[in-house]
């Protein structure tokens, strides 16, 4: 999942980016409100971490411009400021969720979670393809009943190809979801990475579950 995180203490910026590409989200950090605002009405983010306080456009007024704009990615706002008249702005600007400073990484975590379920379309909890089985709380993925163990960024496109089960996804597309702009490494890299995915969930299996379109890029079809 790709996440924008708009937060102007670097500190805090780091630790928040930090700690979700652990758990294998590409994020994309902006420091004021009028970058956040901007990022977030050219790309389309799976999630929104949103500061309040901000320079330039304050949070408020980025989510309201990201809703007007017809940008519905899911915002959960972040505050030093716990009033219920604040919570309730925040809310009312179109955000989905919101939590007050300091919190817990963990709850954070259960949060981006639980706002990426309730996105556009269908997202449940644990995703199911045929005998595939993938649960993002506990970070775990089984085939016929056995584990199988992925690295942070193998769980981050299967993942991606399950939340899109049987749609075509271009090689860009992917990309852009799975890894961030600071990517300049292999030009490749989606197509390593499948590979590394067949190797763990269709050989010890024998049977196929990622197809690849020839020109164009791949679709996760498992009966």
């Amino acid at each position: 999942m790709r996440v924008l995180v708009v937060e102007d203490e670097v500190k805090m910026a780091r630790a928040i980016r930090r700690g979700l590409e652990q758990e294998g989200y590409a994020v994309d950090l902006a420091a004021t409100g009028d970058d956040g605002c901007h990022l977030g009405t050219e790309v389309d983010y799976d999630a929104i971490v949103l500061d309040v306080l901000l320079p330039g456009l304050g949070g408020f007024e980025v989510c309201r411009r990201l809703r007007a704009a017809g940008r519905w990615a899911p915002v959960l706002m972040l505050t030093a400021r716990d009033g219920v008249a604040d919570r309730v702005e925040g809310l009312d600007a179109g955000a989905d969720d919101y939590m007050v400073k300091p919190f817990a990484f963990g709850e954070l975590l259960a949060r981006l979670r639980a706002l990426v379920r309730r996105g556009s379309g269908e997202r449940p909890a644990v995703l199911v393809a045929g005998d595939l089985r993938l649960d993002p709380a506990g970070h775990t993925v089984e085939r016929a009943g056995r584990q199988v163990a992925l690295s942070a960024r193998e769980f981050a496109l299967l993942e991606f190809l399950m939340r899109n089960q049987g749609q075509v996804l271009s090689r860009t597309r992917i990309l852009e979801h799975v890894w961030d702009f600071n990517y300049d490494g292999l030009s490749n890299v989606v197509d390593v990475y499948v590979g590394y995915l067949r190797r763990k969930l269709e050989q010890p299996f024998g049977r196929p579950l990622i197809r690849t379109v020839r020109g164009v890029g791949y679709a996760l079809e498992a009966g």
